[in-house]
């Protein structure tokens, strides 16, 4: 396949995953931010939105007040912040249609009409929770057309590398800026109400809750969901969940010069199969979250030199 090729369907998938996690975030900050709570910890819970993606610079560059209104417009349908939902979408369906002939009909269409609907789905004054379920639904009808009509080849598994690895990353950046938020209750076995609603809306926000409570039966500990959503191989989001998917994509598709990234992906599975939950606590969560996105990067990079069309070129 050629490189310019892979590359297209490498970041479809990637802004299309980015749009369903942004969606995904800013609802659940939405409904927390209805919870009983100080000026100051709902200022400090949008600053935290702004972390996860860092763009809180790009934000203060062009708004002078920090509240949920700008934040939301910012984040959600600001064509002019690159990370924005309506800028994933839009990317995501100019890489597309680049190589619409790789694509099934069904696979266009969906995107297209994603992206087609969009100026509707955008007005300022509309109920932002039925906006993102709008976003979360096309991201995940997109996915699912995709498996059901796309032939397994080398396109499908640049698709899969690039949900899995942008997945891992939006993962590990969820879990960072919600630890920093409550750094004090990792360690806790019992949790205040505000620190209780704290760890349930990141669950939600990575479709973890129902199957926390499946798995664990129990109270909701700082501890358990770390290792849900870090440790756990049948947690569809987790970090090892994803790792284990964009090692099997890369031996896919090896070549002669990609042996260096396959290693370092291996080592990053390795890492989180092997690892115990207490052991990553008591080193630090926040430095394990830290190696692993920048090594999350460094993987992107790599791939894009082995693959695809370099980044800057």
């Amino acid at each position: 396949m050629l490189s310019r090729t892979a590359d297209h369907l490498y970041w479809m998938a990637r802004y299309t995953e980015r749009a369903e996690n942004i969606a995904r975030m800013l609802d659940v900050a939405v409904q927390t931010s209805m919870l009983p709570q100080s000026q100051a910890d709902t200022e400090q819970a949008w600053r935290a939105m702004l972390g996860i993606s860092e763009l809180q610079q790009a934000f203060d560059a062009s708004h002078a007040e920090l509240n949920e209104t700008n934040v939301l417009a910012f984040m959600a349908i600001d064509p002019a912040n690159p990370s924005s939902i309506v800028s994933c979408l839009t990317a995501a369906r100019e890489n597309a249609r680049a190589v619409r002939g790789v694509l099934t009909t069904e696979l266009w269409e969906t995107l297209n009409g994603t992206w087609l609907e969009l100026p509707a789905r955008v007005a300022p004054d509309g109920d932002p929770s039925a906006f993102f379920d709008w976003v979360k639904h096309r991201c995940h009808l997109a996915r699912g057309v995709a498996l059901g009509t796309m032939l397994a080849d080398e396109a499908m598994v640049f698709i899969h590398l690039g949900t899995f690895l942008e997945r891992a990353d939006s993962t590990a950046r969820i879990l960072d800026v919600k630890y920093h938020a409550v750094k004090e209750s990792v360690t806790a076995e019992l949790l205040t109400q505000r620190e209780f609603y704290y760890w349930a809306a990141l669950l939600r926000s990575v479709a973890g809750f129902e199957i926390y409570r499946k798995v664990y039966r129990d109270t909701i500990t700082p501890a358990r969901v770390a290792e849900l959503l870090m440790l756990r191989a049948d947690m569809p989001r987790s970090l090892l969940a994803c790792m284990e998917q964009v090692v099997s994509n890369l031996k896919a598709v090896r070549n002669d010069v990609s042996s260096d990234t396959e290693r370092q992906a291996g080592k990053m599975q390795a890492q989180l199969q092997f690892a115990r939950i207490e052991d990553i606590l008591e080193a630090g969560l926040d430095n394990t979250l830290s190696r692993f996105m920048q090594d999350v990067y460094d993987l992107g990079n790599r791939i894009s030199r082995d693959f695809l069309v370099p980044l800057g070129a």
